[in-house]
């Protein structure tokens, strides 16, 4: 019986990678909605290959093209937030969520509520609305994995264990593109260095926040929110090889490590396949080629990102979708040029200050509504701070 699944964010390298494993095995697979942004030409390509029933666009001016690319191929084409939406409401058995950013909220939430198996690659929706999600999940009868590869190998190292039994959960870092730059010359840092990464090949928004550390930061946020443990007991280390990408430790000592090759496949493999284990086209790890695998502890000075995650995990409420929004407008102004890349902590966290005098940050939020409110009213205060830098 073949599986019908939906990819958000399908041109993106998750997106790729996810359509790389499928159509390995098309026949396997009903294709219901691939969505994409500007790439049309790939969203196109892709849809008429695996048979999609729609190919969704989330820009209005897209649009003729994308029909214009599809014209008698079968394929439904669509554009906008609502199309999006309508998108993820189509039946599905499995539904990859890998648009990045808060635009990829929404569109998870509603295939939570046909009972689909979300993968989760958005690390926005456990950010800034952890615990809807969560609830949204246990509601309406439906999973969620997780797709980071940090979070899939958690995930993994848990298999048959007690969660009374885990003593704390260290995620790993490659450190970025920039972990070898004096730390004096890090204000100067271009976004073609920040944008170059060593081991993973990334967009240019993920590339730039593991530079910053700012998408580690956001992993402790969702390590906190998807396994429900203390701030306290959650750690991350740098470990350049990438090949340990995480790992759980029990309390008689012991410590389950998760390794693999540097290759999104493997953890979206997982979720695709889970519970069960299926061949992978990744490569197998030669221990002996490796030789040795380093580990240092992040400085939180050349890494303030860190510090931030750690007090927004304290507060949680609102102040993980302020972070998230914050961190987002912070990143645009770097990329434009506007800010220099330390900047960006500093638009953060000045922005997480201005917001905590607009409301409670600790207050809990009940719905999407009031999370996307929020995050209109961070971006808000975010492009403002970024003002105030250019002027002065």
């Amino acid at each position: 019986m073949t599986r019908r699944v939906s990819i958000f964010g399908a041109t993106g390298s998750i997106g790729q990678n996810t359509i790389d494993l499928i159509g390995r095995d098309a026949a396997a697979y009903d294709v219901v909605a691939l969505t994409g942004g500007n790439n049309i030409a790939q969203l196109a390509a892709d849809a008429i290959r695996l048979r999609a029933d729609v190919a969704v666009t989330a820009h209005d001016r897209c649009l003729n093209d994308l029909r214009d690319a599809l014209q008698g191929t079968g394929v439904a084409a669509a554009a906008g937030e609502a199309a999006l939406l309508e998108a993820a409401e189509r039946p599905a058995d499995w539904v990859m969520s890998a648009i990045v950013g808060a635009a990829g909220l929404a569109p998870g939430f509603r295939a939570l509520r046909q009972g689909a198996t979300l993968a989760l690659a958005n690390k926005e929706s456990l950010v800034t609305a952890g615990p809807l999600l969560m609830a949204e999940a246990v509601a309406h009868g439906a999973t969620i994995l997780p797709v980071d590869s940090e979070h899939s190998a958690v995930f993994q190292a848990l298999v048959g264990e007690d969660m009374a039994a885990v003593e704390r959960i260290i995620i790993t870092a490659s450190g970025g593109g920039l972990r070898d730059m004096p730390l004096a010359e890090l204000r100067h840092a271009t976004v073609a260095q920040a944008g170059a990464h060593p081991n993973w090949d990334m967009g240019q928004r993920i590339t730039i926040d593991s530079a910053s550390m700012f998408n580690k930061a956001m992993e402790l946020i969702e390590t906190r929110e998807f396994f429900g443990i203390a701030p306290d007991r959650i750690e991350a280390v740098i470990h350049p090889q990438s090949i340990i990408h995480a790992l759980v430790g029990f309390s008689d000592g012991a410590l389950m490590a998760h390794l693999g090759p540097p290759d999104m496949r493997h953890a979206i493999g997982y979720a695709l396949h889970w519970p069960d284990r299926r061949d992978l086209p990744v490569a197998r790890l030669d221990l002996a080629q490796i030789g040795k695998l380093e580990f240092q502890t992040p400085c939180e000075t050349r890494y303030p990102a860190l510090r931030i995650a750690r007090n927004v995990m304290e507060t949680r409420g609102k102040a993980g979708a302020v972070f998230n929004a914050a961190k987002e407008i912070a990143l645009d102004g770097f990329i434009s040029g506007r800010i220099g890349f330390m900047d960006m902590t500093a638009v953060v966290d000045a922005t997480l200050d201005v917001m905590s005098r607009e409301f409670r940050l600790n207050e809990a939020m009940n719905t999407l509504e009031e999370v996307l409110a929020v995050d209109h009213l961070t971006r808000m205060a975010a492009q403002a701070q970024i003002e105030q830098m250019e002027q002065h």
